[in-house]
């Protein structure tokens, strides 16, 4: 028996098989149902998202033997023809090989006559935009006049290079990339049919590895299922796509957080010996860094499941944001200048070295040029008097029992009793304002505040409940205990009041656009569709 590769066998052949491309298909599907038929139609995207697989669809829906529809039957001869690549009068042209406008007329002289089998005269014209100039002026003719049982579907990855008189002629639509957790779970489908075992976390590497296209991603399927002898297992997948462990590389960090430079030496060593690619070393390093960026900015956008999630906060609250910044662009700059590097070895290490010498100033005996460590660590310029530090909880502590914050101070300076807890946590700077904006006020006496953090904050809390202690004493003045409670749940906290805010800009907005008049007028007689609404932003930001 022939073997059918993945991405030919599971190519949809309806509109409700497509993944990810759910806008496009309401749209189109509103239209054939409603007969608003368009003679052009435009499909952009990356490689791998769909547009001819789309392209093909639309031609069965337009010839279905039982009528226009969004959902033809796929048992006529009009769709098994076309599912099988026969149909006469589905005509497919790659622009990449047909460029001239030789090729141009004599498809259109052929379009004037009516089609032989089906409803519509379908041409696909794939890669568009690799037409001459020539080849586009005399498509403009007939774009500008087109036959009735005529029908263009043109698709291109790069629709920046149509002219603008062809591009006004057609219906647009854009096909988005698809996320790497649709394309994992569309793997783990067609894997189960298949019945092929597999592991999860192969699949998310085969996902990220395809970069938003699904035809990628089932080709890299094949691939590993041949590499794993019939399974696709998570070590053989990394291997075969040459991938870093993220267990590899956050090491890497910590020993960047601690200023280690003979620790970073031993862990890029470390990757060396298991033969592992640089230039994939400071891709997936930079990827790491994105999310311990996320996690000090937004760290409700950091997934729940994410890998090493605890590690990423911990290291979110040992680096300082600009210092993420500068190493993600480093990571970024290093992996751009690794082909001109003496070899790529030495052009990791340097782009290491290189964050490691652009650490922020740090102070203490350890980092003076006069001591042994000078010699395997950059000097520092000479920086404030550090202060001892208060020992941070550790994760159990932090699990189990309030934070306390020893006070700062002998003098105290009572709170005041009229303490407004959101301006005071909104004035907070950086990952701190996160941490305290998730915390509810419970109260205060004067010499101790006493905080509610929701438990799924906790990971927040056991890298940054000592910061946040040091930035409220600053703020008012110090002496002051800080008691930081665990709790279930709390509505009270500024970003829940922030959450809630947002909802009824949103419910306002929606209302607004949808009572609108002329809106309503759009979608009853053009048969319009609202698809996004985003509130006015709210004054001062």
């Amino acid at each position: 028996m022939s073997h059918q590769v993945l991405a030919r066998k599971w190519r949809p052949r309806r509109f409700d098989q497509l993944v990810g491309q759910e806008h496009v298909v309401r749209a189109l599907s509103n239209a054939l149902d409603s007969g608003r038929l368009h003679h052009a139609y435009l499909f952009t995207g990356t490689r791998g998202v769909g547009k001819t697989t789309l392209a093909r669809i639309l031609a069965k829906c337009l010839n279905c033997e039982g009528g226009v529809t969004a959902t033809p039957c796929g048992e006529c001869a009009a769709c098994r023809e076309i599912d099988g690549g026969r149909f006469v009068d589905l005509i497919e042209l790659d622009a990449a090989s047909n460029t001239g406008v030789d090729n141009m007329r004599e498809i259109l002289e052929n379009a004037q006559y009516a089609p032989t089998a089906g409803r519509y005269k379908v041409y696909i014209i794939d890669e568009v935009h690799m037409l001459s100039k020539n080849a586009f002026n005399a498509m403009l003719k007939t774009l500008e006049e087109p036959p009735g049982h005529v029908i263009f579907i043109l698709a291109t990855t790069d629709p920046q290079k149509v002219p603008v008189t062809v591009l006004s002629r057609c219906l647009q639509f854009n096909l988005k990339q698809m996320p790497p957790g649709h394309v994992a779970s569309h793997l783990e489908n067609v894997l189960t049919a298949e019945q092929v075992p597999f592991e999860a976390g192969a699949l998310g590497l085969l996902a990220r590895a395809a970069a938003g296209s699904m035809r990628d991603a089932l080709s890299l399927t094949d691939q590993a299922i041949a590499h794993g002898g019939g399974q696709v297992r998570e070590a053989d997948t990394r291997a075969m796509l040459g991938v870093i462990d993220q267990d590899y590389l956050l090491p890497l960090l910590d020993a960047l957080a601690d200023g280690d430079g003979p620790g970073l030496m031993r862990e890029a060593d470390a990757l060396a010996e298991r033969g592992f690619s640089f230039d994939a070393a400071l891709q997936d390093l930079a990827g790491l860094l994105h999310r311990i960026a996320l996690a000090q900015g937004v760290p409700e956008a950091v997934a729940e499941d994410e890998p090493a999630r605890d590690r990423l906060f911990d290291l979110a609250g040992r680096l300082d944001p600009e210092t993420v910044q500068l190493h993600y662009q480093i990571a970024t700059l290093g992996r751009r200048d690794l082909e001109w590097a003496p070899d790529e070895y030495a052009g990791f290490t340097m782009t290491l070295l290189r964050m490691l010498a652009f650490r922020p100033d740090d102070t203490g005996p350890a980092n003076r040029a006069d001591t042994p460590s000078a010699s395997t660590a950059p000097a520092r310029r000479p920086g404030p008097a550090a202060q001892p530090a208060a020992p941070i909880p550790t994760r159990a502590q932090a699990a189990n029992e309030p934070i306390t914050a020893e006070p700062a101070r002998p003098e105290a300076r009572p709170v005041a009793a009229d303490l407004d807890w959101r301006t005071l946590a909104e004035s907070l700077p950086g990952l701190v304002r996160q941490l305290a904006l998730h915390c509810e006020l419970a109260g205060h006496d004067g010499r101790v505040l006493r905080l509610r953090l929701p438990e799924g904050q906790k990971a927040l809390l056991a890298s940054l409940g000592e910061k946040l202690r040091t930035a409220l004493n600053e703020r008012l003045g110090g002496g002051i205990r800080v008691d930081i409670e665990l709790t279930a749940d709390t509505d009270a906290s500024p970003a829940a009041a922030r959450a809630r805010e947002r909802a009824a800009r949103q419910q306002e907005a929606e209302r607004e656009i949808h009572d609108d008049p002329f809106v309503r007028a759009l979608v009853r007689e053009c048969d319009a569709t609202v698809t996004h609404i985003r509130p006015r932003e709210a004054a001062g930001g």
